[in-house]
Parts: structure tokens; sequence; C-alpha cells
């Protein structure tokens, strides 16, 4: 039988042998966090285009910017929901919207949730509770289906509220690319697909700033290439320009992003 010596020893070996505590996370010296479910990773440069390098959705850059900014301020502020087609710029002008605020001064943080971290969502308000800086809670392409229905009956769970109420310095934004989370016609869908979207359009009326994301027409998606091309003093082909997002299924702004880049590495720039 060990000895108390003995097993002082093993117990010392022990803690040696396993790594030491992570520090508490320092809430405010980044711009932006990512939260893992457990703990926070600092990001200390935050991602993010100039916000008048983003075309094509001015109405949702306005609306998005002012929201952030009453936040940051102080003021009160909705949680947003930024809906609908794909590689429009939703994400992007999250950050963009964000990096923009922080550049006038305003103290105002991005956390990124990653998948899956959806359930530690009520610690990671807790800890942000006691800080002295606004917080922009930031899901990015909630899921839906059988997969994503569970995370997302939980995140209205958690937008209704409860005995500890969300402080007015945390707000969330939330993307998305399903057209019907704010759709609210439906008689022919099965009763499954009626229930999700039951469930999808509660939770849409949970935000209070809820924006809508298009599909891009030929004659705006060549104004965004035009937006990312002109500045560099680039001129392009239209029809290759369009040969080019038919080749990738689709005119967005990330098409256009993707094709001025072409063209500035052609022309040895950067973008």
């Amino acid at each position: 039988m060990a000895q108390g010596g003995e097993l002082e020893r093993i117990a010392a070996a022990l803690e040696r042998i396993a790594p030491p505590p992570a520090p508490p996370t320092n809430w405010l010296g980044a711009p932006a966090y990512v939260w893992e479910g457990e703990r926070a990773r600092a990001v200390p440069v935050l991602d993010a285009l100039p916000l008048d390098a983003l075309h094509g959705i001015n109405a949702q850059k306005a609306a998005l910017r002012e929201n952030c900014a009453r936040l940051a301020s102080g003021a009160a502020a909705h949680d947003m929901l930024l809906w609908g087609a794909r590689g429009m710029g939703k994400s992007a002008l999250v950050r963009a919207a964000v990096a923009d605020v922080q550049a006038v001064g305003s103290d105002l943080a991005l956390v990124q949730l990653v998948p899956g971290s959806l359930p530690s969502f009520p610690a990671l308000i807790a800890e942000l509770a006691s800080q002295n800086r606004a917080f922009l809670l930031f899901i990015d392409d909630l899921g839906f289906g059988d997969d994503g229905r569970t995370e997302m009956l939980a995140l209205r769970s958690l937008l209704d509220g409860g005995v500890a109420p969300r402080p007015e310095h945390i707000r969330l934004v939330v993307t998305a690319n399903r057209r019907s989370i704010v759709e609210r016609e439906d008689t022919s869908a099965a009763i499954h697909e009626r229930d999700e979207r039951d469930d999808a359009l509660a939770l849409a009326d949970r935000f209070g700033l809820t924006l809508g994301f298009h599909p891009a027409d030929k004659d705006t998606y060549l104004a965004i290439l035009t937006g990312y091309t002109a500045p560099l003093g680039l001129s392009f082909d239209p029809e290759e320009a369009m040969a080019f997002a038919i080749q990738r299924g689709n005119r967005s702004g990330r098409t256009a992003l993707q094709f001025a880049t072409e063209l500035a590495g052609r022309a040895g720039l950067r973008i």
C-alpha cells in the first residue's frame, strides 16, 4: 500500500504532466473572438473588407451598420437575421460593419460561435455579462433540416429569454441561406415540412431586424463587378464575366469578387 509520501510524489508527477489551465479570456483586448464551446480564442485582426467595397446591398449595409453602431454606443439595438441567396455578402457584411464601427473608435467586439457550440451559449452570456464592452454574437450559416432543427429550436428558446435576461450590451446576428425562414405561405408541403417551416418562422419572428439578400440579376452582377474592378483601373468583357458566372452556377457578389480577383491576378495587382 502506497505511503503518504509516495502518494504526494505521484500527485506531483501528474500535475507536471497535465497541461496548465487556460488563462481566462481577456474580453477587452481583441476586435473579435471565436467561441469554441468551452473557451474563447482571441482574433487579433478582424478579417473584413472595407464596407464601401461591398456592392449591390446598399440598403442592407446601411441598416446593419446603423444597428451595430447603436449597440456599440449603448443604445437599444436589435438581434439581426440575414437571410437569402448564397454568395450575396451576408457574412462579409457582418464583418465589414463591425470593423467599420470599430474604425471610428466604438468599442464593439464580434464573437463567432463555431458549429456545435450553441449548448454553451448560456455560459458565454454569463462570461460577457459583466464586461464593460458591447458584443455581437455571430452564428454563421444556421442549419436546417434534420441536422439543424435541434440547433434552431435551441436558439429560438435562447432568444426568448428566461429568468436571467440577456444583457442589453449583447446582441445576436445570424445568417441563413434558406428563403423559407421568412416565407409564410405554405399549403401543400408535407406535415414534417410544415413543422420545419413553422419552426423557422417562429425563430425569424424573434429578430427585430431581418434583412433579405436576393440573387443578383445580370445588371446587378455586372455593377458589383465594376465596383471591384474600377478602383483598380481594370476593365472587363461583360460576356466573359457572364460566362464566369455561368460556370460557377450563380450570379452573386462572391462570384463577382472571384472574377475580379482573376482579372487582378492577370494584371499583377492585388485586390
